[in-house]
């Protein structure tokens, strides 16, 4: 790492495998704390280098990295219904493409290993709704639609140490509610 300024991608590299390491159970909930401050308020590359100096891999999974069979599924259907609920494995990145049908992907329950995860929409006149677990945040930006709508009532914004999920893809006349699990 250099003394350049940090990307935000560096960045959430770096929170990633933080986040990673305590998720395995690695670091504390403090030095969890206090090395997420540190990457966040990292003003250079080299700033972020101690702060994943000592954990293994020291890099985090590349996402587009083809050698990862964990790294991407996809899903695909011209019509009916793409349901996932329960305890189901989350993979890193999901794909769903369906022309007609309806997709639920219910994540209040499931088990997702990952701290952050992304799940790309192609749904031609399909709806979709995702369900999070309660302290997760969203972020739909990335979903382009022509007659449909977006709706997430998830937070927007990261929180550190809990699940983000970031959403793309295209529903030309569909729609997409994210939300978190009702009580």
């Amino acid at each position: 790492m250099s003394d350049a300024r940090v990307s935000e991608p560096e960045r959430d590299r770096v929170v990633e495998l933080v986040q990673r390491a305590y998720a395995d159970g690695r670091l504390g909930p403090a030095e969890l704390e206090r090395r997420l401050e540190r990457a966040l308020t990292a003003t250079s590359s080299r700033d972020l280098e101690p702060v994943v100096a000592d954990l293994p891999g020291r890099e985090p999974d590349d996402p587009d990295d083809p050698d990862d069979p964990d790294d991407m599924v996809h899903i695909a259907c011209a019509g009916g219904r793409v349901t996932r609920t329960g305890d189901w494995h989350v993979p890193r990145r999901l794909r769903v493409d369906s022309e007609y049908g309806r997709v639920r992907l219910d994540l209040s329950v499931a088990h997702v290993p990952h701290p952050r995860i992304d799940i790309e929409l192609w749904l031609g006149y399909g709806s979709a709704t995702i369900i999070l677990p309660a302290g997760a945040s969203a972020n739909a930006d990335g979903v382009r639609t022509e007659w449909g709508r977006v709706t997430c009532k998830a937070a927007g914004r990261q929180i550190p140490g809990r699940l983000h999920v970031q959403v793309t893809g295209e529903l030309p006349y569909g729609r997409l509610t994210i939300r978190t699990a009702r009580r």
